[in-house]
């Protein structure tokens, strides 16, 4: 059986494991991410890669890169967390190592693992995958194979415009998704209504010592579980706007199937609930015709490691 190794470099952490052709991690490793230290980020992806290498008979590299890649899969143009610009990355790696490699973006890399192994492994050839963590990500599979667009960074479903001249966005641009339906704006939404209406927030101000400005996204979770109002409000509204966001993708793409994925999903129904419930609402005018389902992602943290790996047979 064929052996790869994926990697998953994100802004604290390297993460990588030997990956067979079943999508099986078969032995990980982990260690701190050096962001602000181009030579030591490679350096500590060439140690990892290294160290499985010499025990185990693996055949490529792939590593999965917060950030935007280019076309060749060679080299990281940009990336928001970790101090690469035009980054040459995959010569360095596969010269260290002497194996070929292959870089693809973060969310791209979940995406094709759940496609290949998780929640939309019963898909023949589409799926569109949402990741509501820190920020909004995404990735798409057309046609059986990963949307990379012309330059190599389609996919960025957290900079759709949401709400003209919304919010600032990181991006630059005013009113993207990522403004409205991701982990922060989950807190921001969270300490406005505990501001606003500080009796219903009781639960989660309790969490937070008082503080309104010590609410984390791990609060307003527990808080909205334990059924505190504002909590619960502050889900159902990034969750209206990330099912308004997968409407617009089921009309533009007609994928078989919607993931959702990232650390906030493991809030369950909390956020699923409202999301069907919006994207239900955003496509009524559909009546009878077929749409996608929404599923929550299956791989959780290994999805960057499984779908790299196998990026990397595939290549």
């Amino acid at each position: 059986m064929t052996l790869t190794i994926g990697v998953d470099v994100g802004g604290t952490k390297v993460a990588a494991g030997v990956v067979d052709e079943a999508g099986e991690v078969r032995v990980r490793v982990r260690r701190d991410t050096p962001a602000d230290d181009v030579a030591k980020t490679r350096d500590v992806i060439v140690e990892v890669v290294a160290e499985l290498a010499a025990e185990h008979e693996v055949t490529a590299v792939g590593i999965g890169a917060a950030g935007w890649i280019d076309a060749a899969r060679s080299t990281v143009l940009f990336a928001p967390n970790i101090a690469w610009r035009d980054e040459p990355l995959r010569d360095y790696v596969s010269h260290a190592v002497g194996l070929p490699v292959i870089v693809e973006n973060d969310a791209n890399v979940a995406a094709w693992a759940e496609f290949r192994y998780g929640a939309a492994r019963d898909a023949e050839n589409s799926m569109v995958l949402f990741t509501i963590g820190t920020g909004v990500g995404g990735g798409i599979v057309l046609g059986g194979e990963l949307l990379r667009g012309a330059h190599g960074i389609a996919g960025e479903l957290g900079h759709m415009l949401s709400v003209p001249e919304g919010h600032l966005c990181g991006c630059g641009r005013l009113g993207c998704i990522e403004q409205y339906a991701s982990g922060n704006a989950l807190v921001r939404f969270a300490r406005a209504g505990a501001r606003q209406e500080p009796t219903r927030a009781a639960i989660l101000l309790e969490l937070a010592d008082g503080d309104v400005d010590a609410v984390t996204g791990p609060m307003v979770t527990a808080a909205a579980r334990s059924g505190d109002p504002v909590s619960c409000a502050a889900f159902a509204q990034i969750g209206r706007w990330l099912g308004i966001g997968l409407a617009d993708m089921a009309q533009i793409l007609d994928p078989e199937v919607l993931v959702v994925g990232g650390g906030v999903v493991e809030a369950g129904e909390l956020l699923m609930g409202p999301t069907r419930q919006a994207f239900t609402e955003a496509l009524a005018a559909r009546a009878a015709i077929p749409v996608a389902e929404i599923r929550p992602a299956e791989l959780g943290n290994i999805a960057g490691v499984v779908g790299a790996a196998d990026l990397a047979r595939r290549r």
